[in-house]
């Protein structure tokens, strides 16, 4: 089924707005990720730190899962954000051990693509898994605290034009996130939460927003608690 909203509002110029260069990554079929995933799979796309991963992030995974109705979440775990400090990032297999613990269950899987692949924006990944995964219906998942600075991601536009996202209500962020440059220049395209079930299966551009019960736990925080004993 496809299901294209109306027309996209008009353009706006905001940073990285243009396309974002092809990368050179894996051929279809030579890399192994162990991710098991078949045509006409609807899986959603987790990406992060996980600096170290909590039930916040949790929360984003079962909300994408039961209201998409997804038939996996992959938690992308990257090697390290661009846009963060190295100095305050953990080994990449800490934060591959956190994710688990809070990913429990067959349709929820942790994964290292982007190590493997050799990615490093998220872009280049997306690219990469739909390469490898000719026929799966993905959706990119986020917080809406990652959606108040998506317009500053490299490629951003690209990414929405890709494939559906899905955008999960977090505490401190619902109405600055609403009012974002990305939900401002893909106005047209946002699908209503009550259609959400039918997302992975629209024509990108096409985005929701979904809100339920939030829960206030976040990796700077966690970190924060650490140092401190």
């Amino acid at each position: 089924m496809s299901i294209r909203p109306v027309a996209e509002s008009p353009a706006l110029s905001f940073f990285h707005a243009g396309p974002a260069p092809q990368a050179i990554g894996p051929r279809p079929g030579v890399l192994r990720d162990g991710l098991g995933l078949m045509p006409g799979m609807t899986v959603g796309l987790f990406g992060g730190s996980f600096n170290p991963a909590h039930d916040g992030h949790a929360h984003v995974a079962e909300t994408a899962l039961q209201r998409l109705d997804l038939d996996r979440v992959v938690w992308l775990v990257s090697p390290q954000n661009p846009l963060k400090d190295t100095a305050q990032t953990a080994p990449l297999a800490e934060r591959l051990a956190s994710a688990r613990m809070w990913a429990p269950g067959p349709r929820m899987i942790v994964s290292d693509f982007e190590t493997r692949a050799g990615t490093r924006w998220t872009i280049d990944t997306l690219r990469a898994m739909k390469a490898r995964h000719p026929g799966v219906r993905f959706v990119w998942l986020m917080g809406s605290d990652n959606l108040e600075s998506f317009h500053r991601w490299r490629g951003w536009t690209d990414i929405m034009r890709m494939m559906p996202v899905a955008v999960i209500a977090r505490p401190g962020s619902l109405l600055e996130s609403r009012a974002a440059p990305a939900a401002r220049r893909f106005a047209g395209h946002r699908v209503a939460a009550s259609e959400a079930r039918l997302l992975a299966r629209m024509q990108a551009p096409a985005w929701t927003y979904l809100t339920a019960p939030l829960n206030p736990s976040s990796s700077t925080a966690l970190r924060a608690r650490s140092r401190t004993g």
